[in-house]
């Protein structure tokens, strides 16, 4: 399989795939209803809009979206919408879930309810965001994998390890055969007292064993180091992932947050993000995100059922 380098790449490459069908919860949205329309328009997916079918008719007279692009299925109570849209799911009438104008914390809610929830017995939920970074384009010629930037706020070391686990697995789905996870820290050097540290050091020590499946873990890492084979060699580092990453590991929410929306909002960076260790992908944005933004999540999404 070809590495998948850039969005556009993936928009293509998805174009040719299969199509899957897309429920999104409270699709009254108009980036959500933009990015869902351009979707199928292209092919990628296939779109069930489930939310307020008012709402939904007069935003695509507004940005003269065809509405018989969309099944829509009207239900004007949000949480509602976000229920009968993970039930599609979870009954199979759909693949992949997207949130649309819910909040993240309702959308979650729906995602772990204990009785309709998509969450399989003792999975853990994470999240995985693909990112499109200029520079990073520039100088590695890839895209950047990053976890957790909205679930997990501070992850024990069994969480870490899952995490390490699906973001492999994601970028796996991309083409990237033996990825390099970077696992973070504030510093290169073990600190036995610092839990990020230490933690970096057991998950690399696993990878080295083969118990990450086919990857290569180093750890603990600061992030210049991570990213930058120059600083790497000013350092005097000998790192597996020698400055080349293709998956950070970050080690609170605080930080691979702060890390994210640096990116957007400094880095001009492209991104997409899906829920994954539940039943099925789950599309996560924010709702702030740019239609393109949430293409991309959609493809990223379609990706995953492969």
């Amino acid at each position: 399989m070809e590495q998948i380098r850039s969005f556009d790449q993936l928009l293509q490459e998805m174009q040719e795939a299969p199509s899957r069908r897309v429920a999104v919860a409270a699709g009254h949205d108009p980036h959500t209803l933009q990015a869902a329309a351009m979707a199928a328009e292209r092919k990628i997916a296939a779109i069930t809009l489930v939310g307020n079918k008012a709402r939904i008719e007069e935003l695509c007279a507004e940005f003269s979206i065809d509405v018989g692009l969309f099944d829509i299925v009207d239900e004007r109570s949000d949480m509602a919408a976000g229920a009968l849209a993970r039930d599609m799911v979870a009954e199979q009438r759909a693949d992949v879930l997207m949130k649309g104008i819910l909040s993240t914390d309702n959308y979650m809610r729906l995602i772990l309810d204990k009785e309709k929830g998509l969450l399989p017995q003792g999975a853990v939920l994470s999240h995985v965001t693909v990112m499109e970074i200029p520079e990073y384009v520039r100088t590695h010629n890839k895209l950047l994998f990053v976890t957790d930037v909205a679930i997990i706020p501070a992850p024990d070391l069994a969480a870490k390890i899952k995490m390490v686990k699906y973001a492999v697995g994601v970028a796996q789905s991309f083409g990237v055969a033996e990825p390099k996870v970077a696992l973070l820290s504030f510093s290169e050097k073990v600190m036995p007292k610092n839990t990020s540290s230490t933690d970096a050091c057991v998950i690399a020590k696993m990878g080295d064993r083969g118990q990450l499946g086919k990857c290569l873990v180093d750890g603990p890492l600061a992030l210049d180091v991570a990213i930058s084979k120059e600083d790497c060699e000013t350092k005097g580092l000998q790192s597996r992932i020698e400055g080349d990453a293709d998956i950070l590991v970050f080690h609170c929410l605080e930080a691979s947050n702060s890390f994210y929306k640096a990116c957007t909002h400094f880095g001009h960076t492209l991104l997409a993000g899906c829920v994954v260790g539940a039943k099925a992908p789950c599309i996560l944005t924010s709702r702030a995100d740019s239609e393109k933004a949430k293409l991309c999540a959609i493809a990223l999404g379609c990706r995953q059922c492969r």
